[in-house]
């Protein structure tokens, strides 16, 4: 079996697609020293001015996440769709622990589909983008032509196109000495960081499978779904966003990329060769049932031979786990439980160093980087991942094999393009195994 270590280093025709992006995102490190000491926001700036962008429950989080990093931050902006949404996430902040910096005044509380434009225009520094993930690609990219630094949720896009959108925005966001943070969080918990550097030091010798899952209860979004007399079918279903493919991409996309995240990271980013997998829509009733599947089982083939087998499901009354095992030639490692163990199962290493809030150590490593003159970029990793959760949403969906490069190369976008209240959203099929194409 080649080392891991060795094989990242070997080039093959299927990595272009990222590879050269990767010269678009980031170099080696995720952090990058600022190329001129004039850095935006380099040591000594006086403030840190902060728009959010979606202010669901999410996105009301990051902002009070993005306060407390550092002290000299004030929230001055506000955008979604809709107005009650909005104010509901004002009231809230201004009774959590960072009040008296949520500044935002009546006339920087923007609604509508161009509410991320004026967010942007509000003489902003840094803006939050927590809107559902169809509209992502869009809101990033907008960001980026406007010089601001971004912190990103998870997933960056629902489609291969979005991907590549988001790819090229992180690319532009390089070359201005922007900071781009991604909501993958498992990436700043500091006991899975040391466990994978257990793993990618060869502790466990070579790797040579990964099991992932996120198995769990239904989401805490509103089920059945809410709907009201005078909403159209457009704003119905983005007020639901969570249980439309076009809107959050499946729960594989939206929710279970954080295990499959962890698997990526594993192998170093390395995509696979191709995925097969199976899943399906079979414990969620009621009047629409939604487009999502409930169950996704995949599995990822890696040209050497390794596997990464994943599971996620979203079913009330089952056994529920979300744990990351890395399994190796000399011993196991798993990543959640930061514990490693030889062949012998005998524990060999445990992680008994810092605990942390990884939603907050995005926040704090972000803006900590910016007073030091240096900038964050995530782009290939949060563009690979969500990329990987695609590709395994193609293939449960169609039944099919589907490969990296045709995952990857897909043209078909989910969703519309261009937004009015009263056109009709996109259809809203479940998935058929055997019948659906991979898209």
């Amino acid at each position: 079996m080649t080392d891991s270590r060795q094989h990242q280093k070997t080039g093959t025709p299927r990595r272009e697609f990222l590879r050269k992006a990767a010269a678009a995102s980031i170099a080696g490190s995720t952090l990058l020293r600022a190329s001129r000491a004039s850095a935006f926001h380099a040591a000594g700036a006086e403030e840190f001015r902060v728009g959010l962008v979606g202010c669901g429950g999410r996105g009301t989080g990051a902002a009070v996440q993005a306060l407390k990093a550092d002290p000299a931050t004030r929230l001055v902006a506000m955008g979604d769709l809709f107005a009650d949404k909005l104010e509901a996430s004002h009231g809230r902040l201004k009774k959590s622990p960072v009040a008296e910096r949520v500044q935002v005044d009546a006339d920087h509380r923007f609604t509508g589909f161009d509410a991320y434009q004026k967010v942007i225009q509000s003489d902003v520094d840094i803006v939050l983008l927590a809107s559902p993930p169809h509209f992502r690609p869009r809101h990033l990219k907008a960001c980026i032509d406007a010089g601001k630094h971004t912190f990103v949720e998870k997933p960056i896009a629902v489609d291969a196109p979005g991907v590549r959108e988001v790819l090229a925005a992180c690319h532009e966001a390089r070359q201005k000495q922007l900071s781009v943070v991604s909501g993958l969080c498992w990436r700043y918990h500091f006991g899975a960081r040391a466990a994978i550097e257990q793993v990618q030091d060869g502790k466990i010798g070579d790797v040579v499978a990964v099991e992932t899952t996120y198995n769990a209860s239904r989401p805490g979004k509103p089920w059945p779904m809410p709907r009201k007399p005078e909403w159209s079918e457009l704003e119905f279903q983005i007020r639901n966003w969570y249980w439309f493919t076009w809107l959050s991409g499946d729960h594989i996309v939206e929710q279970a990329i954080h295990s499959i995240d962890k698997g990526a990271w594993i192998f170093h980013e390395e995509p696979p060769v191709a995925a097969i997998g199976l899943g399906g829509l079979q414990a969620r009733f009621g009047d629409p049932r939604g487009q999502i599947f409930d169950h996704h089982a995949v599995l990822f083939e890696y040209e050497d031979g390794r596997r990464h087998y994943h599971y996620c499901r979203q079913m009330p009354g089952c056994f529920n786990q979300v744990a990351t095992h890395v399994l190796g030639s000399k011993g196991t490692c798993q990543i959640e439980r930061h514990t490693r163990r030889n062949a012998q199962g005998k524990v060999e290493w445990k992680y008994t160093g810092p605990r942390n809030v990884m939603h907050q150590t995005e926040h704090d490593e972000m803006y900590a980087a910016l007073r030091a003159g240096k900038i964050i970029n995530n782009g290939l990793y949060m563009c690979r991942s969500t990329m990987l959760a695609i590709l395994g949403r193609m293939a449960t969906y169609s039944g099919q094999r589907v490969t990296w490069e045709e995952a990857l190369a897909s043209e078909h976008r989910l969703g519309p393009q261009q937004y009015d209240w009263n056109q009709s959203p996109p259809p809203t099929e479940i998935a058929v195994p055997g019948i659906t194409e991979p898209t």
